[in-house]
């Protein structure tokens, strides 16, 4: 039970972080169109690791996009189409996907819907079938998607590139009772 109240606690703090960072703002940012192929990879995210995008099982979500360390990958509704709208607080919240080079695609992920946008400085973020992809800070462990619905603009991605929408939050599920919290994200 403990455990649970520390996860809803995170999970307020970082909540505070996503309402006064993520409201939007514009983006000077140009997209490239450039797709995913095999080869040499770096595809990092500023708080873990690199190497590809793959299909994952995530609990009470299905078959989801993660990153090479297993962590699940968000889009951001709030961009405009290729180009991210969260720098500064969101930023720091939900890291984005970045990529020296080509991203490469893993089990479960097509490399024909891999590709990058240019960010404001420079870095070439990852995206899947057009979306910007990005981690975020309130998952700890591979399996995790303590994301998923935040403020009805974070959704995690199926395989085919489509958000993951009215499925219950892996934050409102315990572990105790492995019950659903019914999809709101709970701060």
């Amino acid at each position: 039970m403990k455990r649970t109240t520390y996860s809803f606690a995170l999970l307020a703090v970082v909540g505070a972080i996503v309402i006064a960072g993520c409201g939007g703002g514009g983006s000077s940012s140009s997209s490239s169109g450039s797709t995913g192929g095999e080869g040499g990879t770096n595809v990092t995210s500023s708080s873990s690791g690199g190497g590809t995008i793959s299909g994952s099982e995530v609990p009470g979500l299905g078959t989801v996009l993660v990153d090479s360390e297993g962590m699940t990958v968000y889009e951001f509704t709030p961009d405009e189409g290729m180009t991210s709208v969260c720098y500064g607080e969101c930023e720091a919240a939900w890291p984005p996907v970045v990529a020296s080079g080509k991203p490469t695609a893993g089990e479960g992920a097509m490399s024909a819907d891999l590709g990058t946008t240019k960010r404001k400085d420079g870095t070439e973020q990852v995206t899947y079938k057009g979306h910007p992809l990005y981690t975020f800070v309130g998952d700890k462990a591979p399996g995790e998607a303590n994301g998923q619905e935040a403020e009805g603009t974070w959704f995690v991605l199926d395989q085919g590139g489509t958000a993951v929408k009215g499925m219950a939050s892996a934050a409102a599920q315990t572990e105790e009772s492995g019950s659903s919290g019914g999809g709101a994200y709970g701060y």
